[in-house]
């Protein structure tokens, strides 16, 4: 089923999660690109991208993408070369996805405070800071995943620098191999996100006092 159409089923829920997740992105190239610039590279910064505009940071096609068929993506430019340290441009590629790893902690502590103290007064948005909470832990594993072309690549090029002077040709071959693989198991990386969601928020509701 197109996103699109969940839109007609339940349109204020559908809203409200697609602004908390193309806020989640734009906040994860956000991140990149000022990461880079504290580590001396205003490549990004010098486009436009210190800014939560989802144009600039997504795009108009991801943008439609994502309306359509709930699939989206940003992109930053950065040039390791500007960068001050050796180990800079990985720490700039974990930016964004401990940005993800933060909303994740934040929506998913601020569904257990609605769930304690609120309870069904508050089950819309309940129901929406816990999907978005489980978004942001997708986009962190996925990220994280060490696959070209994913920000996980990057940060495994700098314990193993050998891997990023691979013939060009083979690395784009198993870009799209490996990219496959991660997007046909997609559905076992919702499930892990729902799961590891699930047992934080009942661990925090535990320690706040709830049923």
């Amino acid at each position: 089923m197109l996103y699109i159409t969940r839109f007609a089923e339940d349109f204020r829920f559908y809203a409200a999660l697609s602004l908390g997740v193309i806020f989640s992105i734009c906040l994860h190239e956000f991140c990149h690109a000022y990461a880079a610039l504290r580590q001396g590279d205003s490549t990004a910064a010098d486009r436009g991208h210190l800014t939560l505009n989802p144009l600039k940071q997504m795009g108009l096609w991801s943008l439609v993408m994502f309306a359509m068929v709930g699939i989206a993506w940003g992109q930053v430019p950065v040039n390791p070369a500007r960068m001050r340290k050796r180990w800079s441009h990985a720490w700039v590629a974990a930016a964004g996805p401990l940005a993800n790893l933060g909303l994740f902690c934040i929506f998913s502590a601020a569904t257990a405070l609605l769930y304690v103290y609120a309870g069904e007064a508050q089950a819309f948005a309940i129901r929406v800071l816990l999907q978005i909470a489980v978004v942001n832990m997708i986009l962190f594993v996925l990220n994280s995943l060490p696959v070209p072309g994913l920000d996980g690549w990057t940060v495994l090029g700098y314990f193993f620098p050998k891997i990023h002077r691979t013939d060009s040709e083979w690395i784009n071959g198993a870009s799209l191999v490996l990219l496959v693989l991660v997007f046909t198991g997609f559905r076992y990386l919702a499930m892990v996100g729902s799961a590891v969601t699930f047992w934080t928020v009942q661990g925090l509701i535990l320690l706040l006092g709830g049923a």
